[in-house]
């Protein structure tokens, strides 16, 4: 039990994947994150941002192209992989019960952007935490047209590529002391990542009061 809770302490730390496990560990997170129904706690946005910073001071010692390409990559398949297990184990997942990785309040929050934004919502899902990880399933279980699913799957993955690991190797050159306030970065993120979710429940709770 202490080693699943040192586990997962770890996978949350950005810093910490970052400094340790590189860029194939930054990947591999994005990946899951952006398409398997169980990764939807992963740190997203900031590990981007954190990424550009830490390339632009380079305690990422990789070239700014090769990371942008790479999370790109990881985040348009990790996307694909979530609308294949949507479009083929749909079934499952509409009746899958509600554990500690899943729940179907997750898939309806989902489905509410999509009734609002429609396919719109695979670009705007992709700064919203949970909903990133789900777009793509339901996407997937309502058999959304692939090419179409294709075209906004790219477009919203470059979006957030650009706008988070640009961002942060931007800022990070520009003022190369804020390595220093990382923590100050995490807890910033965070901030918004809460208001988000919160905000997005209890809009839902006022739609579902309203009918």
């Amino acid at each position: 039990m202490e080693e699943i809770s040192s586990f997962l302490t770890y996978i949350m730390n950005s810093e910490e994947i970052i400094q340790t496990g590189g860029l194939l560990a930054i990947l591999l997170i994005v990946y899951i994150e952006n398409g398997l129904f169980f990764g939807f706690f992963l740190p997203g946005d900031y590990l981007l941002f954190l990424t550009g910073v830490f390339v632009s001071s380079q305690h990422l010692d990789q070239p700014i192209y090769l990371v942008l390409l790479g999370v790109f990559a990881a985040a348009v398949l990790g996307t694909y992989t979530g609308y294949i297990s949507g479009r083929f184990f749909g079934d499952k997942i509409r009746n899958k019960k509600d554990s500690l990785f899943f729940k179907q309040k997750y898939l309806a929050r989902t489905a509410n952007y999509f009734e609002k934004y429609g396919n719109r919502t695979l670009i705007i899902a992709r700064f919203l935490p949970i909903v990133r990880t789900f777009a793509p399933i339901l996407a997937g279980l309502v058999r959304m047209n692939f090419l179409q699913f294709s075209i906004y799957n790219m477009i919203g993955g470059g979006v957030w590529v650009m706008t988070l690991v640009g961002g942060g190797y931007l800022l990070g050159n520009r003022f190369p002391f804020i390595i220093d306030y990382v923590h100050y970065i995490i807890i910033f993120f965070l901030a918004i990542t809460t208001f988000t979710v919160i905000k997005g429940y209890l809009n839902a709770r006022k739609e579902f009061d309203e009918e």
